[in-house]
């Protein structure tokens, strides 16, 4: 799973906060921690191990040392973007899909999630310009929180990192109440707490100079639908796409299991996997 958390430094911050913070997520990663800071920002990791396990430890750095990486997730087509930027003359230290989100910011900036295929929320800082770039994906799977009252910026896997920031502000946001109690969750960036906002899927966040914008790079429209095509036409394309994406899924060096919610989607996705590989599911009753 992964948590992450950081911010921009300001005076009065207690130099162990950023440990505090990644300790209220450590549930996300028992595996490791590591943690960054410089004069302008400072980061904070909790790894599960899945790829690479000896050498995908987080901060990660890319080949100048300038830029600084946290994430969570997982890059299902990491190694085809790996061999274009090893065309493009970038050198890899390890194998794990993580490296590419660095070097292929370093080489193409925010257009890098234009070539994302997975689940991801990840933060890369940039200590020559002082920006912080946070992207989420395009169907928000893995979360990504921020907190923006104008003087401090913090950023997190799970708001309740937030709590232990000195300069976090924990205020009630009544006016949500109502829109909460109807849905059952807030349709917006929003939050119950008052500056802490969700990065919405598909779209990616940069606080440079104090400021933060975020926009959107990914939105899901139906402009390509084939009227024409039959419903046996349909169910073969549905499940080329259900295997290439199983297939996808299997990517670990550790062992991969199934968790059934008893419906049948999950039931035939196993049964997919369980063509691949050996697989252990598991159900709640």
């Amino acid at each position: 799973m992964c948590g992450f958390v950081g911010y921009v430094n300001q005076s009065g911050v207690p130099s162990d906060t950023i440990v505090k913070m990644a300790n209220r997520i450590r549930h996300r990663g028992p595996d490791d921690e590591a943690y960054f800071s410089d004069d302008k920002a400072t980061m904070g990791f909790r790894r599960l191990s899945i790829i690479d396990l000896a050498h995908g430890k987080q901060p990660m750095y890319n080949q100048d040392q300038t830029k600084v990486l946290t994430f969570n997730g997982e890059i299902y087509n990491y190694q085809d973007i790996r061999k274009e930027l090893q065309d493009l003359g970038y050198e890899f230290r390890t194998d794990v899909d993580s490296e590419v989100l660095i070097h292929g910011y370093d080489a193409w900036g925010a257009d890098l999630l234009q070539k994302l295929r997975g689940m991801y929320a990840f933060v890369i800082y940039d200590s020559k310009t002082g920006d912080v770039f946070g992207a989420r994906d395009h169907f928000g799977i893995k979360p990504l929180y921020y907190y923006d009252d104008g003087d401090t910026f913090l950023w997190a896997s799970e708001i309740k990192a937030f709590l232990e920031h000195p300069k976090f502000n924990k205020e009630f946001n009544k006016d949500l109440l109502a829109i909460h109690l109807s849905f059952e969750f807030i349709p917006s960036k929003d939050t119950m707490f008052k500056n802490v906002f969700k990065l919405l899927p598909g779209h990616y966040f940069l606080h440079h100079n104090g400021q933060t914008e975020t926009h959107e790079y990914y939105r899901f429209n139906y402009d390509h639908i084939d009227e024409n095509q039959t419903i046996e036409e349909d169910a073969k394309k549905i499940r080329k796409i259900v295997d290439e994406s199983v297939d996808a899924h299997m990517i670990a060096d550790v062992e991969v299991g199934s968790f059934l919610s008893s419906g049948i989607d999950s039931s035939y996705v196993l049964n997919e996997a369980a063509k691949l590989k050996p697989i252990q599911s598991f159900s709640l009753v």
